[in-house]
């Protein structure tokens, strides 16, 4: 198993340099698993949003590279449910943060738009202000 920066896999989406995604390509063909981990999967959205992409667009992104199938990202079920929130609303960064507490029963936090957007979705753990 070999694991790989965000800059591999922002070369593979973006293709804005035609080598770097050739040998980008080149080291997932090669390869029959490569581990994912969350940090680089929250990072290339935030890559992604750097160069204009839509929020439905950075969803459609992320899980097309989820969806190859040498790809193992890490905590995959809280991957998936953190894409499941940002797609009903929730900024992706945060929705990484629920989705990988979910050992905890409350989330603190001071963003109100998190807490209300999480109330009303039913998101566990339990968004609060403090």
């Amino acid at each position: 198993m070999i694991s790989a920066d965000t800059n591999l896999f922002a070369r593979l989406l973006l293709k804005d340099d035609l080598a770097q995604y050739r040998r980008a390509g080149a080291v997932l063909a090669a390869n029959d698993e490569v581990f994912v981990p969350v940090t680089v999967l929250l990072e290339l959205a935030w890559v992604l949003r750097i160069r204009d992409s839509t929020r439905e667009e950075i969803v459609s992104a992320l899980r097309a590279i989820l969806a190859l199938p040498q790809v193992k990202p890490q905590h995959p079920e809280a991957v998936r449910r953190a894409l499941d929130w940002v797609e009903q609303g929730v900024d992706i960064a945060d929705a990484f943060h629920l989705a990988l507490s979910d050992k905890a029963t409350m989330f603190f936090t001071f963003d109100a738009t998190l807490v209300r957007r999480a109330t009303k979705l039913g998101i566990q753990p339990s968004v609060l202000a403090p």
